[in-house]
């Protein structure tokens, strides 16, 4: 008897997209389990050594190493690209691992790559002192505004790299405008789109050549493993970053993988949920902070922007206090219920200072540049009650006097 599967292309991409984060990429093995399998293994073994030779040859389809192939991750980056409609997606062991190989296997010492200001402070590691000691030149540009690409672009400029929304900032990118600057100069345009996931964003719709993923955030969602992935064209994944990964080898674990495919399962539920409590959180702190960055409500500069591209805002946003890092470490420190902490996407509120956590490997001056104060602190509103929540930054905020 034939086993149904998440792998026919011609069926699953006919899906939609909460059937296809259920069921897309699923292999079934002759038992006939309905959860994926876990593959836990690093080699294969082969018939004869005359398939050994035509697998690694590329002439009989089937595993040859877990670096480069393993039944579980295959089914995540299956379920990935479907999710994401791009032809193909290759897993990543983070996903500082996504990035830096998505820049990497296309640059060269003398090209040249424009990046957003506003990014985490590990992506603007790479762009700022990473690639340059390897003679690619960067310029960062405010990604708000699409023209500021087209001023930085060079006649080696080989790709755009941005985050929308970005972290923590909330900046918008015009996913449209600055694809289509891109598009029309050969440029690829690499698109971290972490903070939206495909549920909510897809950037391919909008021109972006690959998009590049921390799986570890709403992907997982429940703070549980690290994760990336990068997606692209088959022809740009197998050929261009391939190449990169199979020799310097920022591979994902199977569990980690299984781990990430059981997230997607519920991705769809948890980010609109989670959208909605934090607008819901947003608006009681719009009438108690000086200072909020929250795409989904109108008070944001780019609020249209971000509605137009976006199918919600997501769970994360900033917020600033105006006694610099004294009073938000105090309002962090009065919390009861949010946890303080640097990781975004779970299903647990959690907050964090910025400018002392995800951004401290970044200068002042640096910071001040990409719009990062010391007053400013970002939330990841998870999936407990709002009203919960709004009532911990309430007495929280109350006591470090605001």
């Amino acid at each position: 008897m034939k086993r149904k599967t998440g792998q026919d292309r011609s069926i699953t991409s006919q899906w939609r997209p909460a059937t296809q984060a259920v069921r897309g990429g699923t292999a079934r093995s002759e038992w006939g389990e309905t959860s994926e399998a876990l593959f836990l293994t690093s080699g294969y073994s082969y018939d004869r050594a005359a398939d050994a030779a035509a697998r690694f040859a590329g002439e009989q389809e089937g595993m040859t190493y877990s670096r480069l192939q393993n039944p579980t991750v295959e089914m995540l980056e299956q379920r990935i690209a479907l999710l994401e409609g791009a032809e193909s997606c290759r897993t990543m062991a983070s996903g500082m691992a996504a990035m830096t190989a998505a820049l990497l296997c296309q640059l060269q010492a003398g090209d040249h790559l424009v990046g957003g200001r506003a990014a985490f402070g590990s992506c603007r590691w790479l762009t700022d002192t990473l690639l340059p000691k390897f003679g690619i030149a960067t310029t960062v540009v405010d990604a708000r505004d699409p023209q500021a690409f087209l001023d930085a672009v060079r006649p080696e400029t080989k790709v755009f790299f941005f985050e929308t929304p970005a972290n923590p900032t909330m900046d918008v990118v015009d996913l449209a405008a600055v694809c289509a600057i891109a598009r029309e100069r050969g440029i690829t345009t690499v698109v971290d789109n972490a903070f939206a996931t495909p549920a909510l964003q897809r950037p391919m719709e909008y021109g972006a050549d690959v998009v590049a993923y921390s799986a570890t955030k709403m992907m997982d969602g429940q703070g549980r493993v690290l994760a990336g992935a990068v997606c692209g064209t088959r022809d740009w994944i197998d050929n261009t970053l391939l190449p990169f990964t199979r020799n310097t080898g920022p591979t994902l674990s199977p569990f980690n993988a299984w781990v990430v495919l059981k997230g997607l399962e519920t991705l769809d539920l948890r980010i609109r949920r989670q959208s909605e409590s934090s607008v819901a959180v947003g608006r009681f702190l719009e009438g108690r902070v000086p200072h909020i960055l929250h795409p989904g409500l109108p008070s944001h500069p780019q609020h249209a922007l971000a509605m137009r591209q976006m199918a919600a805002a997501g769970p994360i946003f900033a917020l600033a206090v105006d006694g610099g890092r004294e009073q938000a470490h105090a309002l962090l420190d009065a919390l009861e219920l949010i946890d303080i902490s640097n990781n975004i996407g779970d299903s647990r509120s959690l907050m964090t200072h910025p400018a002392s956590t995800t951004h401290a490997g970044v200068t002042a001056e640096k910071r001040e540049e990409m719009g990062i104060g010391e007053g400013m602190l970002r939330l990841n509103v998870g999936l407990e009650d709002p009203q919960d929540l709004i009532e911990d930054l309430d007495q929280a905020l109350t006591r470090a006097g605001l």
